[in-house]
This record gives C-alpha cells, sequence and structure tokens, in this order.
C-alpha cells in the first residue's frame, strides 16, 4: 500500500485569531497624541478640551490630596465598595432567580415580565421612585446600581441554562443521576460561560450607573468628584475623573477575562 502522507498543519490564521493587544496600545497612544497636539496648538479651548498636561497635574494633586476636595482614594474606595455591594448582592440573587427562570416555566412567567420591563428603562428614570421611597443615604444608591446588574445576569443565567445538551442530560439520568445532581454536574457548569459574560456585561452597567447613583445626595465618590466639577466648569477635574472611571472599569473587565479563562478554558474550542 502506498504511504499515506501525514496532512500539514496549516499556518494560515483566521481574521479573528491573534492578539490585538498591540494595535490597542498603538491606537491608546494615538488618540493621547491627537489630543496633546490639538489642545497644545490651541485648536481647542481649555473650556471645552484642556491639555493632557493640566490633566495629569489635576490627578496628581488629587493623588496627594493637594486639593480642596477629598482625595481621590477616598473618592475611589467610595465608590467601588458602592459598586462591589450592589455587584455581589446582584450576583447572589440574579443567578438563583436565572436559574429558576430556566428551569421552570412558572419562575420564567414570574420574573420574566418585570425584569423585561425595568431593563431597557435608563437609570435616571426610575432614580426620583427611589430616592421617594428610600431616602438620600447610601441604600439609593445601592439599590440603583444593583438594579443595573440584576437583569443582566438573571437573563445570561437564563440563557445559559439552556446550553448542556439533551445528550448530556440523558446520559447523566441512564447512569443513575438524580434531577439535582444533573442541574449541579451538568447544567450548571455548562451555563457557567453564560454567566461569566452576564457579570462582565453586569460590572459594566454598574460602573454605568455609578455617575447617576452618586448623584443622590452624595458627598464622595467618583461620580460626585465629577458632577461637582461640571457645576464649577473644570473641565480638567471631569476629564481626570472619567478617565479614572473608565479605566478602573476595564480592569475589572480585564479580571473577569482571567476569571473566564482560569474557569471555563474550554470556552471557543469546541
Amino acid at each position: 500500500m502506498p504511504d499515506v502522507a501525514a496532512p500539514k498543519t496549516s499556518k494560515f490564521k483566521s481574521p479573528g485569531e491573534g492578539s490585538s493587544a498591540a494595535i490597542s496600545v498603538a491606537t491608546v497612544v494615538a488618540l493621547i497624541a491627537a489630543w496633546f497636539i490639538v489642545t497644545n496648538a490651541g485648536w481647542i479651548k481649555p473650556l471645552f478640551l484642556p491639555t493632557p498636561q493640566t490633566v495629569a497635574l489635576q490627578f496628581y494633586d488629587y493623588l496627594i490630596g493637594d486639593v480642596n476636595d477629598k482625595p481621590l482614594w477616598q473618592h475611589f474606595v467610595a465608590s467601588i465598595l458602592r459598586v462591589a455591594i450592589a455587584f455581589w448582592a446582584a450576583f447572589l440573587t440574579a443567578v438563583p432567580v436565572g436559574i429558576a427562570m430556566g428551569m421552570s416555566r412558572i419562575a420564567r412567567g414570574i420574573f420574566d415580565p418585570p425584569i423585561e420591563f425595568y431593563r431597557p428603562l435608563p437609570p435616571l428614570s426610575y432614580l426620583p421612585l427611589i430616592i421617594i421611597w428610600f431616602g438620600i443615604d447610601e441604600l439609593p444608591k445601592v439599590l440603583l446600581i444593583y438594579l443595573a446588574c440584576f437583569a443582566p445576569l438573571a437573563l445570561a443565567a437564563r440563557s445559559g441554562m439552556k446550553s448542556a445538551s439533551p445528550e448530556q442530560i440523558h446520559a447523566a439520568y441512564s447512569m443513575g443521576a438524580s434531577y439535582w445532581q444533573v442541574i449541579r454536574h451538568v447544567i450548571l457548569p455548562s451555563a457557567l460561560p453564560e454567566i461569566l459574560v452576564g457579570m462582565r456585561i453586569a460590572i459594566g452597567f454598574g460602573w454605568t450607573t455609578l455617575v447617576a447613583a452618586e448623584m443622590v445626595a452624595a458627598s464622595v465618590g467618583l461620580g460626585q468628584m465629577v458632577l461637582n466639577a461640571s457645576n464649577f466648569l473644570r473641565t480638567d477635574i471631569v476629564i481626570m475623573g472619567i478617565i479614572v472611571i473608565g479605566v478602573v472599569a476595564y480592569l475589572f473587565d480585564l479580571f473577569m477575562r482571567w476569571v473566564e479563562h482560569r474557569l471555563v478554558p474550554w470556552k471557543g474550542r469546541m
């Protein structure tokens, strides 16, 4: 019989493969360079867009506490605590609700209408009601962020419950697994990638809602710092606060990607 040559491994990569880190870094550098050029050349007035040097100086002053306002670390800690408490409270309640919705038509009929009703509403639309019902202490701030995180977590968990194939479920039953063992050992591991994606989306919504939440009589917080600076037309502080919020949110997203890679390394390789 003639020898059959082993198939050669193609070195061609599809357009979606490979790291885009270098492109991302180059894009950020190009944006900062453009910002530096247009502001230092005087093409845009400092009131509308201050120079990067001015923003960096404000960041340094807030970092060392050399400002009339509270130092940056106090704003940072207050915002982190609000987002963290709201996010984990939403995770502990929304994921079980989503699992129930995915497993029971009764639970789906109960929870689906209110979630789908409030999910597309902007937080500012129901912020006045939250203030009237719960006052202006910490509870309404955390509750507003909680509601922003709840819907994507619940919907992700519900969608993930459909990820397990019927063959896997029938195989588990044929080996003597009980109903709850099938949920724990078959359905939940299959749903984990969707739940982790929902966590990434929810933490992004949480940071997006932070500024609206800290409008409620807050004396400290990154959102409050930005809003207070906008009242005095301090664009440099506003941009500095926006950059800090964006960077922190991006670091959270990177952390969630790392957790996703560690917990579900098989995702995208099937």
